[in-house]
Formats: C-alpha cells, structure tokens, sequence
C-alpha cells in the first residue's frame, strides 16, 4: 500500500497570497516552507499558514487533486478554505 500523501493550501495571511502544493511528508514540507527553506515563490511571498489540506491514499490521485484545484479561481479556493477554517487558523499548530 501507498504512503499517504497530501495536497494542502499555504497562505500569507487571511485573504492573502495562496499557494498549492503535494507531498506525501506534510509536517516536513510545512516545516521546510515556514523556514523559507524551499527558495521560491513560498518564501517570497511569506506563505507559512497552512489553512487546508486533504489527504489520500496514492501520490497520483493527490497530484489529480493539485492540478484539479490550481486550475480554480481564487474565489473557489476560498470557500474550500473556509468551509473547514473559517478563521483561517494555521493548522500546522495541531501537529
């Protein structure tokens, strides 16, 4: 069976700059973003808050999911984002 993987939603702030990414390894991935270990667009636009994340049973349907929602307009990753946190709570915090 697979690892479990993960696609999960950064932000700068509430309302602010949004970042979507995949890992199968998200307590080490949200780690390396919120220490701007990663050189990139999440380290120059500060995006640290984990506000949302879905997890899955295989790497290929985690990267479905990615593409899936990178093609959504920001309106649409709000809500998703909101539905679960409004508040917009970094959800790193619980691990």
């Amino acid at each position: 069976m697979d690892k479990k993987s993960y696609v999960y939603i950064l932000a700068s702030n509430k309302n602010g700059t949004l970042y979507i990414g995949v890992t199968s390894d998200l307590i080490g991935r949200t780690y390396q973003h919120k220490n701007n270990l990663i050189p990139g667009f999440t380290a120059e636009h500060l995006c640290h808050r984990l506000v949302y994340y879905e997890i899955f049973d295989s790497l290929d349907y985690a990267i479905l999911r990615e593409k899936q929602l990178k093609k959504w307009n920001r309106r649409w990753k709000i809500r998703l984002i909101e539905q679960d946190n409004p508040e917009w709570r970094d959800l790193s915090k619980n691990f």
